[in-house]
């Protein structure tokens, strides 16, 4: 942007003498002032106000790295990258195409503040948490709806959608229970799908190491007014040591339609896995498998009026099968475990400008209930486990209900946004909580700001925590929600060449959940810790090379940084998840073209784990070890010509022995090479 022209009096005019960038081309064009006038625009192009509940207007824009860009959604507030308060990671379209990941899980190891425990590869299943917090403790949602697993937090990643359907990824790190409402704990994950006016087709086919295939269909296409977009794919491997095999299935359906007064949408998702799961939850029985089928739905209306409001509507349905052998089972083993959740959520969300800024509030019922025949109270009469020759003998279920109201406030170079969150959950003895919040920032000057913000958040323990029994594992169904209160401050940067952040932040968690053991024990059982804290820093640099020197300079090269001290009381136990976490992560990455339509994108990373686990050889539980510090590299040369794209990556090039989990042995080199063509008519 050449010139921004602002004056504050009793009408706002925003004045746009000369943009120089083509998401404005229009301006070029006419080559003149062009004035907007609308009540108080000033507001509009502030820090956005996180939209209550858990369908929000957080990251409705999409955030170029080059911040004098801002996209607009249809009839959507607009908002700036660098005036948001809090650390928001964002992995975009053309970055998800350029690196070597192959599904959600492994795009997520490319941000320093994440944490990627795999268990099996692909996506297969993945334990991911946030800023030293645990996989229980981040909230995933897809296109801003929580499709979170009150089962358990390992099922949080059974996504009923491909890469190809993904236009970004969003992460807001640190909590957010005003915002989201219970169980974004230590940060948020959302999945912000593809949606495109124009009639796409696409068609990719990628094969690799360890009999790995993967096929993806997807298109976009109008009837009437109504838009649709469609994907389905299909990937499928040997596995890459005995019983690591797998099957994974994605269907995913959306529409819109737009109107005067606002707009409608409709999203329809069905995923369906089966996988060896050698070692995952115990190395004593690494004949393991697991099946689970996910089906996922939501309707939202936006309005288009002075109070916007949307109202919105979801359910998802998720079921596992989990054997402990998948064949030749011991003679005391007399059935599999079955679990199937249904969650069921309403929520209205509204949000007015006003003269004393902009004003959000909300509310949300969510029904999160499970049948099964491991986790909950036993049931008066058993019933048919779907598809299965099995009953279901237990069963348990909670209700939620959350009030929201966040004001954002503008006063020249400041922003200020405060709120709270209050919610009252069935099956509890908590009463009605609150939990309230702030987030400030002050413009140094234009290219920098300072940040600060005060969060609590709350986590409810999952179905498992609760309720699982079996040979090396006893839940506790007197378990207290985890409760913590985080403060934050740091620096962004924001310039043409050079952009990034810097943050340091204090967590201070109660009565946190963890499943745990005395050293000469084999039994897990799941029990409150009485205080956690964290104190950690997170710094991130990108460089626009290729910008400042020109072409034959790398497009892009970024460094990230991140650093967690756990500081606990003394244990006299083994944990099992809270006590591994992460106490360094570096990642850096860089993107060069070698000739014309090639390029090579470059990942590293590297990982210092705390904590220890025991070993298990020779069918025998062993010693404690640590986890071993290792650096990683992938890599993907891309090209592009016009409909086509070529591509052949490697994962792990140096073909390493790591552990993420325990025993949990991951893949070494693999090698993949694939191929799409897609088209797009106006």
């Amino acid at each position: 942007m050449k010139e921004f022209n602002f004056k504050q009096n009793t009408q706002s005019i925003l004045t746009f003498k000369k943009w120089g960038r083509k998401s404005y081309s229009l301006f070029l064009v006419l080559k003149q002032t062009v004035k907007i006038s609308v009540l108080a625009v000033a507001y509009l192009i502030s820090v956005p106000i996180l939209s209550v509940a858990n369908e929000q207007d957080t990251i409705e824009v999409k955030m170029q790295y080059d911040l004098d860009e801002i996209e607009v959604g249809a009839k959507r507030m607009p908002s700036l990258y660098s005036q948001v308060a809090r650390i928001i990671s964002v992995i975009e379209r053309t970055e998800i195409e350029a690196t070597a990941a192959q599904s959600v899980q492994d795009l997520l190891e490319y941000i320093a503040g994440v944490d990627v425990r795999q268990r099996g590869a692909e996506g297969v299943q993945a334990d991911v948490s946030v800023r030293g917090g645990t996989f229980d403790q981040t909230l995933i949602l897809l296109n801003g709806i929580n499709i979170g697993d009150p089962q358990t937090g390992h099922h949080n990643f059974d996504l009923p959608i491909d890469l190809n359907q993904i236009e970004r990824i969003e992460v807001l790190e640190g909590p957010a229970a005003r915002v989201y409402g219970p169980n974004a704990f230590s940060g948020a994950i959302n999945i912000v799908t593809k949606h495109s006016d124009k009639s796409t087709f696409k068609l990719s086919l990628i094969g690799g190491s360890f009999g790995y295939f993967n096929s993806a269909l997807s298109g976009s296409f109008k009837t009437g007014k109504l838009q649709h977009s469609l994907s389905i794919n299909r990937k499928s491997s040997k596995g890459y040591i005995d019983n690591t095999d797998f099957i994974m299935s994605n269907v995913f359906y959306s529409n819109q339609i737009k109107s005067d007064k606002g707009k409608f949408s409709l999203q329809i998702g069905a995923s369906q896995k089966g996988f060896g799961a050698n070692s995952f939850y115990t190395p004593k029985y690494p004949n393991q498998y697991e099946e689970t089928k996910t089906l996922f739905t939501s309707a939202k209306w936006e309005s288009e009026s002075k109070l916007h409001f949307t109202p919105v509507i979801y359910w998802r349905r998720h079921q596992d099968r989990f054997e402990l052998f998948r064949e030749n089972p011991a003679p005391w083993y007399k059935s599999h475990n079955y679990h199937l959740t249904n969650v069921y959520g309403v929520n209205a969300n509204s949000w007015v400008q006003w003269d004393l800024g902009k004003t959000a509030f909300g509310v949300e019922f969510r029904s999160e209930n499970i049948l099964s025949n491991v986790l909950g109270n036993n049931l008066d009469y058993p019933q048919d486990v779907p598809g299965e020759d099995a009953e279901f003998t237990k069963s348990a279920s909670r209700n939620i209900v959350s009030l929201f109201i966040d004001h954002a406030l503008y006063l020249n170079k400041f922003t200020i946004t405060a709120g709270l969150m209050s919610n009252f959950i069935s099956a509890s003895n908590l009463g009605i909580n609150v939990f309230p919040g702030f987030d400030a920032s002050y413009n140094i000057i234009p290219e920098l700001k300072i940040f600060t913000s005060f969060n609590t958040s709350l986590r409810m323990p999952t179905f498992t925590d609760l309720y699982y029994s079996g040979p090396t594992n006893i839940g506790n169904p007197n378990l207290n929600p985890e409760k913590s209160i985080t403060i934050e401050g740091g620096l962004k940067l924001s310039q043409n060449f050079i952009q990034g952040h810097a943050v340091v932040f204090y967590r201070q968690g109660k009565d946190i959940i963890d499943w745990v053991k005395m050293d000469d024990e084999d039994v897990w059982q799941s029990q409150n810790l009485t205080q956690l804290n964290s104190l950690g820093a997170e710094m991130q640099i990108e460089f626009f090379l290729q910008k400042q020197f020109g072409s034959s300079f790398p497009n892009k090269l970024i460094f990230s940084y991140f650093y967690n001290n756990l500081e606990k009381e003394d244990f006299d136990f083994v944990s099992n998840y809270v006590l591994d976490n992460l106490k360094h992560k570096f990642v850096g990455s860089i993107n060069q073209s070698i000739i014309k339509r090639v390029s090579i994108n470059l990942n590293i990373s590297y990982q210092n784990r705390e904590g220890t686990y025991t070993e298990f050889v020779d069918n025998n539980w062993g010693n404690e070890v640590k986890y071993k510090p290792f650096w990683m590299f992938d890599a993907k040369v891309n090209s592009n010509w016009k409909n086509l794209n070529i591509f052949v990556s490697v994962n792990n090039i140096f073909d390493l022995s790591y552990n993420d989990i325990g025993n949990v042995t991951q893949p070494g080199r693999w090698l993949k090479t694939g191929i799409s063509y897609k088209i797009n008519n106006e």
